[in-house]
């Protein structure tokens, strides 16, 4: 019998373009919109991809408080989510969400 052979699925890979990027972070939004840990990570992953080091130059970061606040394991605060989000020339956009 074979042993078959994996390896940990990194979505910072398949990230190529801006669009791929905003398209994965719109995807996250939409699963767990109110989980701000969870969009963390995912702008992390993102983050990863157009490589940290650049990324938290732009954002007027250090790469160890980039890693940390995009970790998935806090939420960071709004001032560091809208700078990493212009960093990575991406954006939020409002949307009327209507009552149930």
């Amino acid at each position: 019998m074979t042993k078959t052979v994996t390896t940990p699925y990194d979505v910072a890979e398949h990230l190529h373009t801006a669009e791929d990027m905003a398209a994965y972070l719109e995807a996250c939004m939409e699963e767990d919109p109110y989980d701000a840990a969870f969009i963390a990570k995912a702008l992390g992953d993102i983050a990863r991809a157009r490589g940290m080091s650049e990324v938290a130059g732009n954002a007027d970061l250090s790469r160890e408080s980039l890693y940390k606040a995009l970790s998935g394991d806090r939420s960071p605060t709004l001032d560091t989510v809208l700078k990493v989000l212009g960093a990575l020339d991406l954006r939020f956009r409002p949307e009327a969400v209507p009552r149930t």
